[in-house]
């Protein structure tokens, strides 16, 4: 809070800054306001705001945490900078996705998931997974009441409490304890012989049995006439339904749930029902966990899908590897196993159950109806599937060249007990609003948001998801401010862009509602329409708001007019730049005459447009048929030699059509792409062009030996120079020796410069 309460005056000063390109850089900076720092690339920006001030915020907060917490955290260097004063708490947002943990999830990095297991646990309903039915656990109260409301008035009953098989109870572990109220309790799980457990049951005061609707009369073991306990329940009251019986049978009912867990009422006319106080389905005695925040997480043993142990997925038979190419015919050796020779027969028996089923063999298995395309993989009457061919083949494990076989259709598949789902059957059966948590996962932001919007509970579950409802509307509203309603609460945060994480991040950082902290963003506008831009501004605007000090790198003009100060950093790049040209608000950037920035903000410098542009010509390359995630049978003309752009709002399929349908599609063409490919029928015009190269965000170095000169293979050069002269030569030197990635050869580099 002490960020919040600061005077207007007080002022985060960075004084003699010299990281990187930085010219002895001092500046002020307002608290409590949106800062965008500006310039052209490669000026100085980042390492003002990320080498220089978050640096040092970040190396001050983890100085003052104990030497025990600070082991296990990041060491930072204090940047080269004489003085910063006024700093807070810092948090960068970088235009990165560092997440490669193949659990984690938009839902799980926002906090959303974790909300949601606890509004599961406490205001979820069971619906039994074999006959539909709600399964609640039941209190003498609320039995009673059902009792009442059931039966009509002057109806005779029994109130019984049953008998577990002597021991025949599997689950005895889960069993709750018998509460002690000042005499014996009767463990009805007991391994105790028959005799023995009748003892008992005397010495505990109950003397009546019911079995086959006749009433049992016990004065000694020798009266009871069977030598088990199957279908015998023990008798507590015998009553006539009327309102005036309610406390008589509620203290009845509470000795069953006592002494068995359970109670069963039967009426004089064979009427039965059934209660509990576990989460038993009281038609077909299916046993469930009680809901506990715990049991809805894929990332804890007692959770997640036994099968899958929580990932979705499993190693089992990959369809894809199985029909490489679905634009194939089925006569033409889609099915790639049935072209091997040793499977020639499997191939006879496809085309003959599709003749009898009138498949058409002839066009694209791709083409084929969904019914029928699930026929030939899954099985049906009269053929047992691609599916089946592979079970068959699993009995023939004991051979070397079967195992070798299968081994070549092997990936990442479904999980078949979970559907992908993650969770186990208990927790999926656990619903609010007829939905799951998993169904809720599965939709889109956009669709979950709307959910909650308006979810409407029973006035008791209501008041129990309140407060938990309040976090997951604001939080789902967060991330449709960005502009990630096209996200689904499942996608998995490892294949996320660098954009969308660090707009979710600002999300997760908004919804935490922290005061006091320094935000440094990195270009946030990046890869968002500028139709989601005035939504991006008022996230930034509301973490200032709450009282923090909003730190923007930034070139977008709306982002700049909505600044409370401006910094801008130039006047050009790398040794040209390092200099403060301007600092206070936008009205006064605009009439500076010497910032770049300014000149393009006024009109002054432009980007010209070419008068005349190339006519497109014949050669171009098609995508025909694009149907990945969300792209709807797209085809499209792609001129070559020309410069095409690709552009939508955030989340319409521009990657998708880029990065997974025509780049992987073109390099699988190659034989150069092994992973996954984005579905399309043709990519026609591949045989045009030499080679594909993609550019994205993602880093190019991979070592901490890796520079810019290095990776463009200047280095080489550069070393077969030094390798070339004489000094060189008569010491027997090649180019090997001067390369810092061989051991020693730095040394002899350094020597070997000095000639």
């Amino acid at each position: 809070m002490q960020s919040a309460v600061r005077s207007k005056e007080e002022a985060l000063h960075v004084k003699g800054a010299r990281v990187h390109n930085l010219k002895n850089v001092t500046v002020s900076l307002p608290a409590n306001k949106l800062t965008v720092i500006t310039g052209v690339s490669g000026s100085g920006k980042s390492s003002l705001a990320f080498d220089t001030i978050y640096a040092e915020g970040q190396r001050r907060y983890v100085e003052s945490l104990s030497a025990y917490a600070r082991q296990f955290l990041e060491r930072m260097d204090k940047p080269d900078v004489d003085e910063i004063t006024g700093i807070a708490p810092a948090i960068a947002i970088r235009q990165k996705n560092a997440t490669r943990n193949p659990r984690s999830t938009v839902a799980t990095q926002t906090e959303i998931y974790d909300y949601l297991r606890l509004l599961f646990a406490r205001a979820g309903q069971t619906f039994c997974h074999v006959c539909g039915r709600e399964v609640k656990k039941d209190s003498p109260e609320s039995a009673a009441d059902e009792i009442l409301s059931e039966l009509p008035v002057d109806t005779r009953f029994y109130v019984l409490f049953p008998i577990q098989g002597n021991g025949s109870r599997k689950d005895a572990k889960s069993r709750k304890p018998a509460r002690k109220q000042g005499r014996k309790t009767v463990n009805t799980e007991t391994d105790l012989s028959t005799s023995a457990f009748l003892i008992l049951l005397l010495q505990s005061g109950f003397s009546r049995l019911h079995r086959g609707g006749k009433v049992i009369e016990l004065q000694k073991p020798e009266d009871y006439p069977f030598d088990d306990f199957e279908g015998t329940y023990v008798l507590i009251d015998r009553l006539k339904a009327a309102p005036d019986i309610r406390q008589r049978l509620v203290d009845s009912l509470e000795i069953c749930f006592r002494e068995g867990h359970a109670a069963v009422i039967e009426t004089t006319d064979g009427q039965r029902l059934k209660f509990s106080d576990q989460y038993i389905c009281k038609y077909d005695d299916t046993l469930y966990e009680e809901p506990e925040p715990q049991l809805f997480s894929f990332n804890s043993p007692f959770g997640a899908c036994p099968t899958c142990q929580g990932f979705g997925n499993t190693i089992g038979i990959d369809y894809e590897l199985v029909i490489p190419n679905p634009l194939i015919s089925i006569k033409g050796g889609a099915i790639e196993p049935f072209t091997r020779p040793q499977y020639e027969w499997a191939q006879k028996e496809l085309l003959a159950f599709a003749k009898s089923n009138r498949i058409d063999t002839s066009i694209p298995f791709a083409d084929l109806p969904e019914k029928q395309r699930e026929a030939i993989l899954f099985g049906a009457p009269g053929w047992r599937g691609i599916k089946g061919f592979f079970k068959w083949l699993e009995t023939k494990k004991y051979k070397l060249h079967v195992r070798v076989f299968l081994a070549k259709y092997r990936g990442y598949t479904t999980c078949p007990e979970c559907d992908g789902q993650r969770l186990r059957q208990e927790a999926r059966d656990v619903k609010i609003d007829r939905r799951s948590l998993p169904e809720i996962v599965a939709m889109s932001i956009a669709d979950a948001h709307k959910f909650f919007e308006t979810l409407e509970l029973s006035e008791e579950r209501s008041k129990i998801a309140e407060k938990l409802l309040l976090e997951i509307r604001r939080r789902l509203k967060f991330l449709v401010n960005v502009g990630l309603e096209y996200l689904t609460l499942g996608r998995l945060a490892a294949t996320l862009s660098g954009g969308e994480a660090q707009r979710i991040q600002l999300a997760t950082n908004l919804g935490s509602l922290l005061v006091g902290t320094l935000y440094v963003l990195d270009e946030p506008s990046i890869g968002l329409h500028p139709r989601d831009n005035s939504r991006l501004i008022g996230i930034l605007e509301n973490l200032r708001d709450i009282g923090n000090t909003v730190l923007v790198v930034e070139h977008d003009e709306e982002t700049m007019r909505a600044a409370d100060h401006i910094l801008d950093i130039g006047l050009h790049a790398g040794e040209l730049g390092g200099n403060v040209v301007f600092s206070g608000d936008y009205n006064g950037l605009l009439k500076n005459d010497t910032s770049l920035t300014a000149k393009y903000l006024r009109g002054d410098a432009e980007i010209k447009i070419p008068q005349n542009r190339r006519a497109v010509g014949k050669r171009k390359i098609e995508i025909v048929g694009a149907r990945e995630h969300n792209l709807k049978n797209l085809s499209v003309s792609i001129p070559l030699d020309m410069l095409v752009c690709i552009t939508g709002v955030s989340g319409s399929g521009k990657s998708t059509l880029v990065h997974d349908v025509l780049y992987a599609g073109l390099k699988k063409k190659r034989g150069e792409w092994n992973a996954h490919v984005g579905f399309f029928k043709e990519i026609k015009g591949a045989d045009l062009i030499d080679d594909v190269i993609l550019v994205d965000q993602s880093p190019i170095g991979r070592t901490p030996r890796s520079n810019p000169v290095t990776y463009i293979k200047a280095y080489d050069a550069i070393r077969d120079v030094f390798a070339a002269t004489s000094a060189a030569k008569a010491k027997g030197f090649n180019s090997s020796h001067f390369s810092f990635n061989v051991p020693g050869a730095a040394v002899r580099f350094v020597r070997a410069a000095e000639l």
